[in-house]
């Protein structure tokens, strides 16, 4: 029942946003949030026959929307043999059965869109389980009489194929029973992880990791930085699971940079566990790389949306304080708006990529403490160590010892401590 099915790729599709008049977002605003709306449908390969901007005077418990405006689009959906009907927008499942049942089309929402996407293009083993956990919870409500003369074969988690009635209590059964099984599952894995980030503190290179709003460019900029191979794709959501490369900076200290999953605006709540193995690398990073598309229209709303995923994190002040903010794709771009303390790049041209290096390099120099240490010279391993993670101020050479003065990061100092012998 759980496992991934292949139905309506390329179904006819149609995709609204509604927004209430009373909201009066601008022209341009409604415009890239539909544009959206329809980024996320072909990211599944959904044939997009016809979109519109709905705006309402109030939701309605019944239907979402108005009569008025149910009568109107059924007429359209007929017209026009739309199979899906995608509500940009969170609805219950009593208002997509009477939707359903009106336009006798399937329709799904906006976090139903959004799961069906991370169904498709979950990679490790963590994220699968949180993306099926997180549909599951999610579909545990919907098991209402759906059209199921449209179950076929699909991709994702199946929430645009339903179940038929008489199955409905033998479903929900199961689904309790695969939740139960799923989160002990996790528990082990995230266990996993843990020890995974203990090992790697042992090795206390800074960790760099990429933020930024999904399709700004990041996963293009890691691969120019790192020589990598991550998928890049013009399509949202490319880059689910977070990929981790070395890097080394002019000064030749080692970093370890993290591509993460783009972020996008009115993130499901269901997806919030999903991402937890790519926002533990943001909460983590000891710095943040803003990716912005400065060519995009709406790059300030994105930023805004970004800034509302972190604040969620809880690490607010860490973005104000540890952040280098990036504008990608300045070749796309006539002449550049001003922005202070931002590095305008390109990382599909490659440009001011030794720059941007070289401003990290700055920040974390910044961000180092100064310390004395003596080191005999009999303990070699330790002296190279110093060389390879902290950068030397000053070498003062006696007999038996070497007296070093160094600039060192307060993770990188605490493990030198463990190295030191006990006096």
């Amino acid at each position: 029942m759980f496992e991934t099915q292949k139905i309506f790729s390329q179904a006819n599709t149609m995709v609204l946003h509604p927004t209430l008049k009373v909201d009066q977002y601008s022209d341009s605003e409604l415009a890239f949030r539909l544009e959206e709306a329809v980024g996320l449908a072909h990211a599944i390969h959904l044939t997009i026959i016809h979109q519109e901007v709905l705006k309402l005077s109030d939701f309605r418990p019944s239907t979402f929307i108005t009569k008025g405006k149910v009568e109107g689009l059924k007429e359209k959906i007929k017209e026009l043999e739309i199979e899906l009907v995608i509500v940009d927008h969170d609805i219950t499942p009593i208002q997509q059965k009477n939707l359903e049942g009106a336009w006798e089309c399937k329709v799904i929402d906006r976090t139903g869109l959004i799961l069906e996407i991370f169904g498709e293009r979950a990679a490790t083993r963590e994220g699968l389980l949180q993306v099926e956990l997180a549909s599951l919870e999610y579909q545990k409500g919907r098991l209402v009489r759906t059209w199921t003369h449209l179950e076929r074969q699909r991709g994702g988690f199946g929430f645009m194929g339903g179940p038929g009635e008489s199955q409905i209590e033998a479903d929900r059964r199961l689904i309790r029973e695969r939740i139960a099984r799923i989160k002990g599952l996790l528990e082990t894995v995230v266990r996993t992880r843990e020890l995974h980030r203990k090992s790697r503190r042992q090795v206390p290179y800074p960790v760099i990791a990429l933020v930024g709003y999904t399709n700004a460019g990041k996963s293009t900029l890691f691969n120019a930085l790192t020589g990598a191979d991550v998928l890049v794709e013009n399509k949202l959501f490319a880059t689910l699971d977070p990929t981790m490369r070395v890097v080394k900076l002019p000064s030749g200290r080692n970093i370890i940079l993290s591509d993460t999953v783009g972020f996008v605006s009115r993130l499901p709540t269901q997806l919030v566990a999903a991402f937890r193995a790519t926002l533990e690398e943001v909460v983590e990073a000891d710095l943040l790389l803003h990716v912005r598309d400065i060519s995009h229209p709406q790059t300030e709303e994105q930023k805004d949306d970004v800034e509302q995923v972190i604040k969620s994190l809880g690490i607010h002040d860490k973005y104000h304080h540890h952040t280098i903010e990036v504008l990608n794709k300045i070749d796309r771009l006539e002449c550049m708006p001003p922005i202070s303390n931002a590095i305008p790049v390109s990382a599909a041209k490659r440009i001011n990529l030794d720059l941007l290096l070289d401003h990290i390099d700055n920040r974390l120099k910044d961000a180092n403490i100064v310390q004395e240490v003596t080191i005999p010279y009999t303990d070699g391993k330790i002296i190279a160590w110093i060389y390879e993670h902290a950068e030397i101020i000053s070498r003062q050479d006696t007999e038996e010892s070497i007296q070093f003065i160094l600039r060192i990061s307060d993770k990188h100092w605490a493990h030198l401590k463990l190295m030191l012998p006990q006096s």
